[in-house]
């Protein structure tokens, strides 16, 4: 009689062409899947975040139930939950006579490590397959990668476009160019009209769950409710088709700006459906292009888009596996000072800090140029430990597990690599942030003001960022221009610009920022 295999999917694996399902037989192998504190814990979770994926779990759980997949669930509340993976791997294999895990790889280090430890911690195999879910192999990036000393998301795009053929024509790039991001740099009008993500009433399902994770995490960080979120690949779906509809036509001109109380703009809000395994990349890059070859969506926000999924997402990913583990341990700033409160609370008079951090707290979503320019940028200028910074965008947005999260907050915004992954720190005054925003309008502090107790504090913290780290930065080519103006102005105005952002540094450890 064959064996029963016990087959493990995890939070970011739910989808129902799933690599390892193809390997599996439905009417002997048993889908294991489990709510675990371990995972709940890991970091610490925002609680809509939490309540997506348990729902997504469960509804994905009933989905492969009518598919034909026998599935063992456990959920949190389940007085005999053991509260780990492995314990509940244990008990599975137990209660099914099982001798076999077949799996598909885990997305992150520390659980691909749990996994192969299985084989020896009980008497079973272990295979691990592929994640078909991915458009490059670890070991095809590997290969890209060869002996780079630096890995530039450009070249390594381009690649991706002529494998899938997306945006191609006769061999070349549509439209001559591969990347149109110049064109993508808008500053948004508030007479523009702003669509909204698909917005999905809770079923019975996930008003249970949200019951239980209210209960459970009573003082963790973020609100639950109002909860509107695509918890179903037909919902996920829906979403996708609502953005190319209505969003997607301005997505790229707008990618970049920033509102006050405009939390969207036109950006997709599906990275959460995507990385749990609710859409899949290439079908949502294809729709994308159609839209374009038909006319209603122009090259610019086409490109665009596709070059975030097949592009910067991809090429993380590999950067991510190429570099674990240790990479979690960089800081080639030397970046010491710990995260402030206001990353939890939004308590501080910078109103973009502030609204970043609100709409964070309320919804678990901050588009990548918030993430980026607002909150990043500011840890980089004060010089926020790497490792907390990381650790906060891992816990508050829905998108975030470690393999995509890793690599773009100490890669991209902290530069705690050194350049490995990004050709430049990713640091700006406030001036790039009230070109870009109408955050600086609402204010205590005056944007135009590089010193004084009402200056920006992003001002005088970028100079001094560029005066502490000269060893480490003079010699980037992207830096050039910016040492060279610090270096045309007057001694006085240095010294005053160091002695401004000195006191804003000391008022962010009183906690008066």
């Amino acid at each position: 009689m064959p064996e029963t295999t016990i087959v493990p999917v995890f939070a970011d694996q739910l989808s129902v062409n799933l690599s390892v399902l193809a390997h599996a037989d439905c009417r002997r192998d048993r889908v294991l899947m489990v709510e675990v504190a371990e995972e709940a814990n890991h970091a610490a979770h925002h609680r809509k975040k939490l309540a997506f994926l348990f729902s997504a779990m469960r509804h994905h759980a009933e989905a492969l139930r009518q598919a034909g997949w026998d599935v063992d669930y456990v959920r949190l509340d389940d007085p005999d939950n053991t509260g780990s993976f492995t314990g509940e791997l244990g008990r599975a294999l137990a209660r099914h006579d099982a001798s076999r895990v077949a799996l598909t790889e885990p997305g992150e280090w520390r659980v691909q490590e749990m996994a192969r430890h299985w084989q020896t911690g009980f008497p079973i195999r272990v295979d691990i397959v592929d994640d078909n879910r991915f458009l490059c192999s670890r070991a095809e990036f590997s290969e890209w990668a060869g002996e780079r000393r630096q890995f530039r998301m450009e070249y390594f795009y381009r690649e991706m476009r002529r494998k899938t053929g997306l945006l191609m024509e006769a061999g070349e790039p549509a439209g001559g160019r591969w990347n149109l991001d110049a064109e993508n740099r808008k500053p948004a009008d508030r007479d523009l009209f702003m669509p909204r993500p698909l917005q999905v009433e809770p079923d019975a399902t996930t008003q249970d769950v949200i019951s239980m994770v209210a209960r459970l995490f009573p003082e963790r960080f973020g609100r639950i409710e109002p909860f509107d979120l695509a918890v179903t690949r037909q919902d996920a779906e829906r979403a996708l088709d609502l953005f190319i509809e209505r969003a997607l036509p301005r997505f790229g001109a707008y990618q970049d700006a920033m509102l006050s109380g405009e939390r969207f703009l036109y950006h997709s809000a599906l990275s959460a459906y995507l990385n749990a395994g609710l859409l899949d990349p290439l079908d949502m890059c294809r729709r994308a292009e159609t839209a374009w070859r038909e006319g209603t969506v122009p090259l610019n926000s086409a490109e665009g888009f596709i070059r975030q999924i097949i592009g910067w997402r991809e090429y993380v990913r590999g950067i991510y596996w190429l570099k674990m583990p240790g990479y979690e341990e960089n800081n080639f700033l030397n970046a010491r000072r710990p995260l402030p409160a206001f990353y939890w609370n939004a308590d501080t008079q910078m109103a973009c800090v502030r609204e970043v951090v609100t709409q964070t707290r309320e919804t678990a979503y901050a588009h990548h140029i918030q993430r980026l320019m607002v909150t990043g940028n500011f840890a980089l200028l004060a010089g926020i430990e790497p490792r907390q910074v990381h650790e906060w965008y891992l816990a508050v947005y829905a998108d975030a597990f470690e393999w995509v999260e890793l690599p773009n907050t100490l890669g991209m915004s902290q530069f705690a690599d050194g350049g490995l992954l990004g050709s430049k720190p990713y640091a700006a005054s406030g001036n790039y942030i009230n070109k870009m925003s109408d955050y600086c309008g609402n204010c205590r502090y005056d944007v135009r003001k590089r010193t004084g107790p009402d200056a920006c504090p992003f001002n005088s913290l970028y100079w001094d960022f560029l005066a502490r780290n000269r060893e480490k930065l003079h010699r980037n080519p992207r830096l050039t221009q910016a040492y060279r103006s610090w270096e045309r102005m007057p001694e006085q105005t240095r010294s005053a610009c160091l002695d401004n952002a000195k006191d804003v540094l000391v008022r962010l450890e009183k906690g008066c920022l």
